[in-house]
């Protein structure tokens, strides 16, 4: 691996476990452009690669914020075990899809909740902002 790609992917993991445990986004959402990037992966091969990653960050988070009392532990477990049903589903389309097909169905769902996040934060604000006056 290049010095370069090194710098990289050592940012990325940071960054991805710092925007992980502050912001609580899966760190997917950074682990495969990451991956795609710096270690010249295929958008499958960063799906899948990924998902072992996210596995770890995801340990970390959920014992740190069970410190602090956040985790609602039914609603976790019960999203978890209906999870794999998608992930069967998911990985036999991605596996049936062509890659430019992926690549812009990750950029769509990246820009829609981009979108939806943005507009959430500017309503509550707007709404914070009415009150307080």
């Amino acid at each position: 691996m290049e010095p370069g790609a090194l710098a990289g992917v050592i940012a990325v993991g940071i960054a991805a476990g710092l925007a992980s445990g502050l912001l609580g986004v899966g760190g997917g959402v950074l682990f495969v452009p990451g991956l795609i990037l710096f270690f010249d992966q295929n958008v499958l091969q960063a799906e899948a690669t990924s998902l072992v990653a996210i596995v770890i960050v995801a340990v970390v988070g959920v014992w740190r914020q069970r410190g602090y009392g956040n985790v609602r532990l039914r609603d976790g477990l019960l999203i978890g075990v209906l999870s794999p049903i998608g992930v069967l589903g998911g990985a036999v389309l991605a596996n049936a899809l062509p890659e430019r097909a992926l690549e812009l169905s990750f950029a769509a769902v990246q820009l829609y909740f981009a979108y939806e996040l943005a507009r959430r934060a500017l309503r509550d604000r707007d709404g914070d902002t009415a009150e307080s006056t």
